[in-house]
């Protein structure tokens, strides 16, 4: 599962047992060699879909990690590119990663996506991989602050992939996953909280819209679909219609 500059099981169960940020700080390091980090094949097929859509100026990673969003966003924003976390660990990471010489100008803030420290300054925001991390009672809040920090007719774009069905192991191997973090949270404290079965796409748009995005899906082709005709990965372009303008970071 994991590469040999991956993690050690060792590191995991510290990793663990710590805090999502300070368990974040620890597995920054090797990051990038574990199956945590968003694969190519999604960034690359987000990358075509973006690309497609016309240009952007400002863009934000939300949860940006070690800046494979950030990457991305580089290829498809002309003016500046923004990654948040709340992770000082990845975040240096990223910036040692993430090339920042020329345009688009490059920064890096470490902020909490439920308090995001900008007014509306992007015309895009992406994330990618990070919404396990967040309670379902927690999107209103999540999806008000990316409203708060997108243009009048910016977007928010990123991918869901279907569940896996039961006949799959992948299904059991999630279920078995979040079955262990639920006894973790459990017995010991901080929590971390890590689900990967708790985002729920019909939720999710039913929240964006909520939250005043008027939202499309678009299916990923790369990923085919399932015999029922469904996609099995989906691209959520959510678009806020309404607001005052700000200048973005520096």
């Amino acid at each position: 599962m994991f590469s040999r500059q991956g993690p050690t099981l060792r590191e995991l169960a510290v990793q663990a047992l710590s805090s999502v940020e300070h368990g974040y700080d620890l597995l920054a390091p090797k990051f990038d060699h574990t199956p945590f980090r968003t694969p190519d094949t999604v960034l690359d097929a987000v990358e075509g879909a973006l690309a497609a859509m016309g240009d952007f100026e400002h863009g934000l990673d939300l949860c940006c990690g070690t800046g494979a969003g950030a990457e991305v966003l580089r290829r498809v924003c002309r003016e500046s590119v923004t990654g948040v976390d709340f992770s000082t660990g990845m975040l240096s990471v990223g910036r040692r990663r993430v090339r920042s010489d020329g345009q688009p100008r490059v920064a890096w803030v470490r902020g909490d996506a439920r308090a995001l420290p900008f007014g509306p300054a992007f015309d895009l925001v992406v994330s990618f991989g990070a919404f396990g991390h967040f309670l379902p009672g927690e999107l209103p809040g999540l999806f008000a602050q990316v409203h708060s920090v997108l243009r009048p007719g910016g977007r928010f774009v990123f991918p869901v992939g279907a569940p896996p069905r039961p006949a799959s192991p992948w299904y059991w191997a999630l279920l078995g996953f979040d079955t262990a973090m639920r006894v973790r949270n459990a017995l010991w404290r901080p929590p971390f909280v890590m689900y990967y079965r708790v985002f729920r796409f019909g939720e999710v748009r039913r929240e964006l819209r909520r939250a005043g995005l008027s939202v499309e899906h678009r299916a990923l082709p790369e990923f085919g679909r399932w015999p029922d005709g469904s996609p099995r990965c989906r691209l959520i372009v959510a678009t806020r219609m309404s607001g005052t303008l700000q200048a973005p970071p520096r």
